[in-house]
């Protein structure tokens, strides 16, 4: 595998141009991915490769439809803006962005949860010059209608804030739904209960929090939504088989 810096130089980025054999390498290898949607882009978020996937999904017939223009563009509404901030947080933090669960469209009325991964490219000199990541659907399209974006904005808003009050009762109150509808809707979603989603929205943001951060577990079990440290140790605990300061040394 290529380094972040043979992939593109800063000017390559600059301009849009991709003139690396590697970065064609990657979109072809892609290509063979229908199910997840790959991308590089400049350090302004535009698009410089893509593969197959994300263009088709987008409603677009050709790379060059897409090339140069920013997620804002080609998805329109909420939709567009969430992964264009998380571009521009990304390149102005230089800090990845791994397996971030949300909702995206396809082709473009048939939305799809994905776990979206971006991590920032750096020239010789460290300075971030653009990103490169990929989404892969966690589950098969479903039918627009059966999800309602209010369910999408309540899980974004949790994912954002990891409150402490979000709780399955929340989350159907904000989703505009039933316990038994959001209970059913989240199982054919995710294949998880609403009570085991919460818990593992947590526990990813906990584990991100231990590996990236020099944070005290105390301060980390608080920010993510967990009354003490003793209920975070127990939950992380059962997700991961180990304590959180054992995963922090394992990291």
């Amino acid at each position: 595998m290529c380094t972040a810096q043979r992939v593109l130089s800063p000017a390559d980025i600059g301009t849009t141009k991709v003139t690396a054999i590697e970065l064609k390498v990657l979109s072809k290898l892609f290509d063979s991915a229908p199910g997840a949607a790959f991308f590089v882009k400049d350090v302004e978020g535009r698009y410089v490769a893509v593969n197959d996937s994300l263009v088709k999904r987008h409603g677009f017939k050709s790379k060059s439809d897409v090339i140069g223009k920013q997620p804002r563009d080609i998805c329109q509404g909420e939709f567009g803006q969430v992964p264009t901030r998380q571009d521009e947080k990304v390149l102005r933090t230089g800090r990845p962005l791994i397996e971030h669960l949300e909702m995206q469209w396809h082709r473009p009325r048939n939305p799809v949860w994905c776990l979206t991964t971006k991590l920032p490219l750096h020239d010789a000199e460290g300075k971030v010059i653009g990103l490169v990541g990929f989404s892969h659907d966690v589950r098969v399209s479903i039918p627009t209608g059966e999800i309602p974006t209010a369910y999408a904005m309540a899980l974004d808003e949790f994912e954002r804030t990891l409150a402490p009050e979000v709780t399955p009762a929340w989350l159907a109150q904000q989703s505009q739904l039933s316990t038994t509808q959001l209970a059913r809707f989240t199982r054919r979603v995710f294949d998880l209960t609403p009570t085991q989603l919460i818990a593992k929205i947590r526990i990813a943001a906990a584990s991100r929090l231990l590996r990236d951060t020099q944070k005290p577990v105390v301060v980390i079990s608080l920010d993510c939504g967990f009354s003490d440290h003793s209920a975070f140790t127990r939950a992380f605990r059962r997700a991961t088989g180990v304590t959180p300061s054992v995963f922090r040394k394992q990291r």
